[in-house]
């Protein structure tokens, strides 16, 4: 029997979730056969078993944090190196660029075994009904004096005068009705305008005027309904790895800065690019122009493209401009690179990120890709928001976040203007950097928003 390890995937991670088995207890497999998918916090990635021969045991169910060195599986060798077939492997193939697994030739859900490894916690009993308190009842004297007479509790009848007031008709309803208890009640005596009347003991103790109030209605249905059990989803996988990410993230002190641009010269920019990017088969969109405009002031204020080593005590200034765009996709967000963005021309950068693009969606990026970033941007505009307080990607010390382009009413020479305006915010870490120096970056990135031929003084 062979325990197959959890090995070291690089980079300094020591943990990895396991998010699929390919294989099941009994499967035959190959050496170097694909058997599981492990999620990093880089990316997912498909662990090949190191022996030929049968799953006997599966050690770490799907959705399991397993830890470098803890026993993932163990295999019963055979001295057959051959893969097996197609039958004897569940999800043996790869479906090209759809992440699915392939048996038969049917792709398979993604996830399996997640309902059979989390259930879903239901409560053990109902929650009761909740009883509303004893309500003060609006009567005359007189009705209170019928309700004796017939042996009606007056706090069981609903009213139907104003404001909830019980009426006689009320009551002789109440005492001809089917639920009405015809016992002979305990009698006390009131004084009621003057006239003794005998009845219940707690009719007698009841007032015999009560002031205009808002009604206290009969208990409301809705007030019986009982409400649903919550559910409960297991956490795993890129949403479990972002929780992770942002607990992180939110032990540095966050400071957020705004700005807004005029992005009048941005937008005709693009508009002179796009035949030439579209001759080339470019999707340009202004992402592209705006991370070489970022650049541009990172390299002009050096400490946002750094980190903090606080055990070192030491600032390290970045001194490769790798930037990170924060890309949404149906698990939760990812940051692929864009590397030497600075050596990169403006369409370089645009196919670029176009690739990584489809990747993230794909899920194929490899771990290189998904990390190293030394400054992050955020497009919320994407999505049509106008501003936010972007969180800052562990171990970098800034991020910018773009909001949506769109015409605004401005000031120029004392005259209103329609002019299209990109707000900017950026969030920084405190402990570098302060509110100056914030404030700084942001007018060199609005001036270049503004003036973008100004990149060209800047070409070596």
């Amino acid at each position: 029997m062979f325990e197959f390890k959890l090995p070291d995937v690089g980079e300094g991670l020591h943990e990895a979730e396991v998010v699929r088995w390919l294989v099941k207890e009994g499967d035959a497999v190959g050496q170097d056969q694909p058997i599981v998918e492990v999620q990093t916090d880089k990316a997912v990635t498909d662990l090949p078993s190191p022996r030929a021969g049968r799953i006997a045991a599966i050690h770490a169910p799907v959705g399991q944090l397993a830890r470098v060195g803890d026993v993932l599986v163990v295999i019963e060798e055979t001295t057959d190196h051959r893969p097996p077939t197609a039958s004897g492997v569940e999800g043996g193939k790869r479906a090209a660029g759809d992440g699915l697994h392939v048996e038969s030739g049917k792709p398979s859900a993604a996830y399996p075994d997640d309902a059979k490894q989390s259930p879903i916690a239901t409560p053990q009993s109902p929650i009761p009904n909740l009883q509303s308190p004893p309500r003060r009842v609006l009567a005359a004297p007189a009705v209170r004096k019928l309700a004796l007479q017939l042996g009606v509790d007056l706090t069981e009848v609903q009213g139907s005068g104003p404001v909830g007031r019980v009426l006689p008709e009320d009551v002789r309803a109440f005492a001809t009705g089917p639920t009405t208890d015809h016992r002979p009640p305990t009698t006390a005596t009131v004084e009621s305008d003057g006239v003794k009347v005998e009845g219940p003991e707690e009719a007698a103790s009841a007032p015999l005027y009560a002031p205009p109030a808002a009604p206290h209605a009969a208990q409301s249905p809705i007030s019986t309904l009982q409400s649903p059990p919550d559910e409960r989803v297991p956490l795993h996988g890129l949403r479990r790895r972002i929780a992770e990410r942002m607990e992180e993230a939110w032990r540095i002190p966050h400071v957020t800065s705004f700005e807004e641009a005029d992005a009048s010269a941005l937008v005709t920019l693009r508009a002179t690019l796009q035949p030439e990017a579209e001759r080339r088969g470019v999707h340009l969109t202004y992402l592209p122009l705006l991370i070489k405009m970022t650049v541009q002031a990172l390299r002009e204020y050096p400490t946002f493209n750094a980190s903090l080593d606080m055990a070192a005590g030491e600032i390290v200034l970045r001194r490769s401009y790798h930037i990170g765009v924060a890309t949404a996709i149906d698990e939760g967000l990812v940051v692929p690179v864009v590397r030497q963005a600075d050596r990169l021309s403006l369409f370089q950068v645009a196919m670029e990120l176009g690739r990584l693009a489809e990747g993230a969606r794909q899920r194929s990026l490899t771990r290189e890709e998904l990390s190293g970033s030394t400054f992050t941007i955020t497009n919320f505009g994407s999505f049509g928001g106008q501003q936010g307080t972007p969180i800052i990607n562990p171990p970098e010390v800034a991020i910018l976040g773009l909001g949506r382009i769109e015409n605004r009413a401005v000031v120029i020479d004392g005259r209103i203007e329609a002019r299209p305006i990109l707000p900017l915010a950026l969030s920084y870490d405190h402990r570098l950097l302060d509110g100056a120096a914030a404030a700084r970056f942001l007018l060199r990135l609005k001036a270049l928003v503004a003036n973008p031929t100004a990149l060209l003084l800047d070409l070596a």
